[in-house]
Parts: structure tokens; C-alpha cells; sequence
């Protein structure tokens, strides 16, 4: 007699024994009681998984839940095959194309044949809410299949999924996975939930020329998100998009034809040219609110890994150009000393904490400065925790204007005691306009990771596997000090490049595939990678010396 299949359960801590052969909803069945909630998906031996997972042998299983990392992702993917769902049945003919992320939800729209934005109403959007809620209603089963590509591809060109078609195209593997509801079929950048009950909770709201998809509050599951003006954000993610359209290149498998047919150089210069103009019209905003009075003191912020600091190096060069003299300062140099520094939730100092700053000092030496005084700038030491007084004298002179990179760059509170006027503030962040398909979109926070992996590799020696343990920290710094005061920038740089995940995937992949298998930021590696793995490479020579994306791969012309 064989000996029994077990699996060890993280949720129970013990193991189970199985037959062979059943799926974690099988399986789930004998310990939900003992389990207490409703899983959505799991991680099995650290890697996510949907629960039409089938056990053939040894396992760790943990059973997540759908407010979970990993079970928020899936409850945004199921909803996105609800939508498309709802959206064949009630608007037939219309191509549904889901956007990017903003204002706490999806951003999608709905397109007419030709290519044009389809005029929405808040009618429409509610009929296709409505048939979302009774796909919920009736608990329909969502069912992985896998298929041969060939197979998978004629598929999809039935149902007019022409950017999935040239993706898997592309692509090039030999077998793919998808699922089907109700006998549609989609793919997905990851498992999705068995059944539609599992995500109940959702709204959908007209915004601008489309609709945001708002799932559940962190916080508050049991309600949708609440949307947040961003209208600043809005229209920088429009600008690029245009810019897409125009060279032709909005999903991942055009830019993988593109590099497949060697116009990478092209896509590379145009790419980079249109960042130059960026800033260069963001240097002319400048010059003339510097005219009318203002404009004295320019703030640079964004979150981790979004560029700051090689676009405030080439923003200063346009103001060069704009006969104006940049003369730059750190606010590292004005943290509190250490013993003065606040604690973070879990008694390290928190460094990104506004209140880190000594905000008295710093609005008094920038008084002074536009006052027309000269100040001796404070020097912080790292490794005393205290503040070193050097000589470093500074004064500003009539074109001179004084550029400052940080986080807190759009905290109102960070120069309070300055006239508004004589401050402009410019957002810098990475935000990602190419889409890996219509209905999969390619996170603004995922590609910013993979920057941070990149550089604090090469630049700190620092491991993909502490750089993914240290994420959740750094977003939360981000979601506290960084996000909340978006909308008061002046100007919004995007610092995204049409190529760089293509670029990155050299870089990044060798350092992802380090991490163990036994530690749960696996998980996190191996979603990363899989987006990877859409991805023609792309050689990094090709990329200029003062390409802002330089400042995580090296080679750059800049000092930092």
C-alpha cells in the first residue's frame, strides 16, 4: 500500500493528507471550517496559484485572502473578466480596453470600431454594472484552460482580440494558459478566482472619456474605493498615450514587432526626445513665472525609483538654456539629528518622515536666500546622526534659481512659511502607459520596482530578494508622504520610457531568478519575471549616456 500524499498547510500549520490528483478547492473543502475565511487564491511552495490547482505531490500551501497582496491582485483580474463579460454582452461591437491605474481604481474605455473613443453615458456604464452584478449573482465558474498557442491564437482571433493575437505571436511559447466564463476566453497576467461570487464588491464610475473600475477599500472591504481627484495625473497618462498612438507603440506586442524588425534605435531618440521637450517646457513654465516674481525656489518629488534626481540634473540643464542659473541643495543636509529623528511603527527612525526635517531651519534659510542674503548651508553626517557645520556658503543671484530634490518636494507644511508664488513644484514619476494587451495593463509601481532592483544592486550591493522585502515599506512611506499631495504640483514630468522594461530585463532577470524558492518574496519575484517574460530584450548600448534611465543601469554621463 502506498504511502499517504501530504501537504503542509501554512494557514493550520500541519499537514494534510490528499489523494492525488485534487485541486486546492478540493482540498479546501475538508478544512474550511478550520481555515475561517474564504480563500480567493494560494500560494503554493511561495508561488501564487488559483485554486483549480491540482496536487500531485508534496506541497506547501497557504490559502489567501482576497485582501491579501496577492488576493487583491486576483480580485482585480476576475473583475476585469467580469467587465469584459458584461461589456460583450451589453455593448456588442465596442472593444473594451483597460488603461492603466488612477484615482484609486482602473481607468478603462470603451472603443468603436475605427479606433475612436466611443461617447459614454452614465447610463451605459450603469447597464454594464448592472449585468457585472448579476454575473456575480449567479456565481458563474471562471475555468483555467491551457492550449497550444496555435490553438489559443485562432482562438483569440475570432473574438477580435487582435492585441492578444500579436502578443502571443510575439511572444513565441509553445503552449498558453486562459480562462473561460460563460464560453468567453481571455488571458491574464496571472490566476484569477474560481467563481464570479468571490468578488461582489465593485463600482464603476464615468470619468473623463471612460470609466473607472473601483474595487474594494483596503480598509473597508466590505465597500468600493472612493475615488480621488487626479486630474494632473490624468493628463500626463493622456499626453504619453498620444505620443503611443503617434509612433505606434501601445501594447507589448507592438514594441516586441518593433524590436523584432530592429527600429529599437528609432523608438529609443523619439523616446528620448520627447522627455527633452518635457522638460524643456517645463524649464519655459519656470523662466516665466521666475519673470513675473515667482518661481525663486523648484521642488523636485516623486516616489522610489522614479528618476528624481537625473531629472532634476537634466531640468537644470533647460534652465540653462533658458539663461537661468541652477543652483542645487539636498534636504538630506537638513534632517534632525538622530536622537530628534521620529519612529517608525515598528521603533526604526523613519527617515522619510516629513518631521525628519528640521522645517524651522529650512524655511528660514530659504527666506533669507530669496531675500537676497547669503546663508551657510548645513552639512548632515550619516554616520555621527548629527548635524556638521562647514563652511558652504550659497547666495542667489538675480537669474539664479535654487532646485530641490525630495520626497516631500509637494507637502504644502514643507515650506509654509514662503509665498506661494515663489515656489514651483514638479512631480516626477514613472507612469507607464504601455499596456501588455487591452485587458492587462503594466503597473506604474511594478515598473518602479524593477528600477530599485536594478540600481540597488549595482549601486548598493543590495539583493532583489531585500529590495522586494523592503518594498512594502517603501510604499507606505509613498502612500503617506508622497501620494496625497499629487495634484499640487505645477508640472508632472513622466519619467517612463516606451523601451525600458525591455531594456531592464538583461538586468533584472538574472537578480530575480536568486531569490530562494523557500522564502515568500518568491512569489513576487516569479510575477515579476513572468512580465518579463513578454518581453523582446532589448540591448542596452543603444541606450544615450544621459538617458534618465542611466541612473539604474550605469553608464550614465551624470555624477550622482
Amino acid at each position: 500500500m502506498s504511502e499517504t500524499l501530504k501537504i503542509y498547510c501554512v494557514n493550520l500549520r500541519r499537514y494534510i493528507p490528499v489523494a492525488g490528483g485534487e485541486t486546492l478547492s478540493d482540498i479546501l473543502l475538508s478544512v474550511a471550517d478550520e481555515i475561517g475565511f474564504t480563500p480567493i487564491c494560494a500560494r503554493v511552495n511561495n508561488k501564487t496559484e488559483d485554486l483549480s490547482f491540482p496536487v500531485f505531490s508534496p506541497k506547501q500551501v497557504e490559502f489567501l485572502r482576497a485582501s491579501s497582496p496577492s488576493g487583491s491582485r486576483v480580485y482585480t483580474r476576475t473583475l476585469c473578466m467580469m467587465l469584459y463579460k458584461a461589456v460583450t454582452e451589453v455593448c456588442p461591437g465596442l472593444t473594451l480596453r483597460i488603461e492603466h491605474s488612477i484615482s484609486k481604481g482602473l481607468y478603462c474605455r470603451l472603443l468603436n470600431s475605427d479606433g475612436s473613443a466611443c461617447f459614454l453615458t452614465e447610463e451605459m456604464v450603469e447597464s454594464v454594472s448592472d449585468r457585472m452584478r448579476r454575473i456575480v449573482e449567479a456565481d458563474m465558474p471562471i475555468v483555467r484552460k491551457e492550449r497550444l498557442t496555435v490553438d489559443v491564437t485562432e482562438m483569440f482571433r475570432r473574438q477580435g482580440l487582435d492585441d492578444k493575437v500579436l502578443l502571443l505571436e510575439t511572444v513565441r511559447e509553445l503552449y498558453t494558459v486562459f480562462y473561460r466564463l460563460d464560453g468567453l476566453n481571455d488571458s491574464f497576467y496571472g490566476p484569477l478566482a474560481p467563481r464570479t461570487g468571490l468578488c461582489r464588491v465593485f463600482a464603476l464610475k464615468l470619468y473623463n472619456e471612460g470609466f473607472l473600475m473601483l474595487g474594494p477599500h483596503p480598509e473597508h472591504p466590505d465597500v468600493p474605493q472612493q475615488p480621488v481627484t487626479q486630474e494632473k495625473m490624468y493628463r500626463a497618462f493622456t499626453d504619453y498615450q498620444k505620443f503611443n498612438r503617434i509612433i505606434r507603440v501601445s501594447n507589448v506586442g507592438e514594441l516586441n514587432r518593433a524590436v523584432q524588425a530592429r527600429k529599437t534605435s528609432e523608438l529609443i531618440n523619439v523616446a528620448e526626445a520627447m522627455h527633452d521637450k518635457l522638460l524643456g517646457r517645463i524649464s519655459d513654465d519656470i523662466r516665466r513665472r521666475h519673470d513675473e516674481g515667482g518661481a525663486k525656489v523648484v521642488l523636485i518629488a516623486g516616489p522610489s525609483s522614479s528618476g528624481k534626481t537625473t531629472s532634476t540634473k537634466r531640468l537644470a540643464i533647460q534652465l540653462m538654456t533658458n539663461l537661468m542659473t541652477p543652483k542645487m541643495i539636498s534636504l538630506d543636509d537638513y534632517f534632525v539629528d538622530r536622537d530628534k529623528t521620529p519612529l517608525d511603527e515598528t521603533g526604526d527612525y523613519d527617515y522619510e518622515s516629513l518631521y525628519a526635517l528640521d522645517l524651522e531651519r529650512l524655511n528660514s534659510d530659504l527666506r533669507r536666500l530669496m531675500d537676497g542674503e547669503e546663508i551657510n548651508l548645513p552639512t548632515y553626517s550619516f554616520e555621527f546622526g548629527r548635524r556638521m557645520e562647514h563652511p558652504r556658503p550659497l547666495r542667489l543671484d538675480r537669474d539664479d534659481v535654487l532646485l530641490i530634490e525630495g520626497i516631500h518636494g509637494l507637502n504644502p507644511e514643507l515650506t509654509a512659511s514662503l509665498p506661494a508664488d515663489s515656489v514651483f513644484k514638479v512631480y516626477v514619476s514613472a507612469l507607464t502607459t504601455l499596456r501588455i494587451d487591452d485587458h492587462n495593463w503594466i503597473s506604474t509601481t511594478d515598473n518602479r520596482l524593477l528600477r530599485r532592483i536594478v540600481r540597488d544592486y549595482k549601486y548598493r550591493h543590495t539583493s532583489a530578494l531585500e529590495s522586494i522585502r523592503r518594498w512594502p515599506s517603501v510604499r507606505r512611506g509613498e502612500e503617506k508622504w508622497i501620494f496625497p499631495f499629487q495634484e499640487n504640483a505645477d508640472a508632472t514630468f513622466n519619467s517612463s520610457l516606451i523601451f525600458e522594461i525591455g531594456v531592464m530585463k538583461k538586468f533584472a532577470e538574472p537578480l530575480l531568478r536568486e531569490v530562494p524558492h523557500n522564502v515568500e518574496q518568491y512569489a513576487e519575484a516569479y510575477r515579476l519575471m513572468r512580465l518579463l517574460s513578454y518581453f523582446e530584450p532589448i540591448e542596452p548600448d543603444q541606450i544615450p549616456p544621459a538617458s534618465l534611465l542611466r541612473e539604474f543601469l550605469g553608464g550614465s554621463s551624470f555624477k550622482y
